[in-house]
């Protein structure tokens, strides 16, 4: 396990309190005009049908502008227990195949987010990777819980990796990408095809994974509010995530019992996430079992500050830290700046 971490002790301020001065001096301006357009963030937003409309108009304020190197089909799988799942299909322009399989989960805690929302992220890595990127529109909670959005995210999967051919993509350069509840996902989906006989990736990349259902770490108890994932607001969210159950391993992925035989695996996250922890001890699990491990951990970054800030140098970094490790995974030169 490879860490470049700083990790800031000491006593903290009112954590009811957002206290930016210790967020990233760059990365700083972003969050500060986003709580001066929206007090409190989207969370502070009472009820879930105004999240999601906020959050679906920022999504389309923010998908990324077409590119002539991508394009781009919306199409559907077929699930297991016979429903339809959107996906989202970038396939590299002047590619006559062979290209990387990219399976892409969108974040949102797991009651927002869309394919929309998951746009910019997926252009990039079909761009900077030449790969096609399958990105999956699984199913919300509350209206659908555990385990509908790890089903749809194992069956939009499988779907890709049988579709590779006609998509263009070699099924045997796989790699999985999530963020946040994404990354949750992708870890989620990566034991399930453990254990089931599913598809391996070649690497799973997971930034700040939402994968303990507790909120019981150290920063989701501690970390000031910073109006963008907070500790009551993830608690309402794992709880209309899980719909009563109690969680298993792959709802909650940092209470697996078991997590040998996992794809080496990428994680990062910042200072100023309630996820910090949680990722931090998820890695050192992963190292423990003998699977190899990445993990970077960065100083003033709060969650998701790499898409709110993205010209901010911690922001290019992050990026630049990703890509290059997506690179090595395909066998390929890549460098982080």
């Amino acid at each position: 396990m490879t860490s470049t971490s700083a990790f800031r002790t000491g006593p903290r301020k009112d954590p009811h309190v957002p206290d930016l001065r210790s967020v990233d001096a760059a990365s700083r301006p972003a969050l500060t005009a986003m709580l001066r357009d929206m007090p409190g963030g989207i969370n502070a937003i009472p009820d879930l049908e105004g999240r999601r409309a906020t959050a679906d108009r920022l999504d389309r304020e923010r998908r990324a502008q077409s590119s002539p190197r991508v394009a781009v089909e919306d199409t559907e799988a077929t699930s297991c227990g016979g429903h339809r799942i959107p996906v989202r299909v970038y396939r590299p322009q002047g590619r006559d195949g062979g290209s990387p399989l990219v399976f892409f989960v969108h974040g949102g805690g797991m009651v927002l987010g869309s394919l929309d929302g998951g746009d910019p992220v997926a252009v990039r890595l079909a761009e900077e990777l030449g790969a096609t990127v399958v990105s999956a529109g699984y199913r919300l909670a509350p209206e659908h819980p555990y385990p509908a959005a790890v089903d749809d995210c194992v069956d939009a999967l499988a779907w890709a990796v049988a579709e590779a051919d006609r998509l263009g993509a070699d099924p045997a350069r796989l790699l999985v990408f999530g963020g946040s509840a994404g990354g949750g996902l992708a870890l989620a989906t990566a034991l399930r095809c453990r254990d089931g006989g599913g598809p391996r990736a070649l690497l799973v990349m997971a930034p700040y994974p939402m994968i303990d259902h507790t909120g019981e770490s150290h920063s989701t108890r501690t970390l000031p509010d910073l109006g963008v994932w907070d500790r009551a607001h993830n608690a309402q969210a794992w709880g209309w995530y899980l719909g009563g159950r109690p969680a298993d391993g792959y709802a909650a992925p940092a209470h697996a019992p078991d997590v040998s035989g996992l794809p080496p695996t990428f994680l990062d996250v910042g200072t100023e996430d309630i996820f910090l922890d949680e990722t931090v001890d998820f890695a050192r699990r992963l190292a423990r079992a003998g699977v190899p491990a990445e993990l970077h951990v960065y100083p003033g970054a709060y969650h998701g500050s790499e898409d709110l800030a993205p010209d901010a140098p911690l922001s290019r970094t992050v990026w630049a830290t990703r890509l290059a490790a997506l690179h090595r995974a395909l066998g390929e030169r890549g460098e982080a700046a």
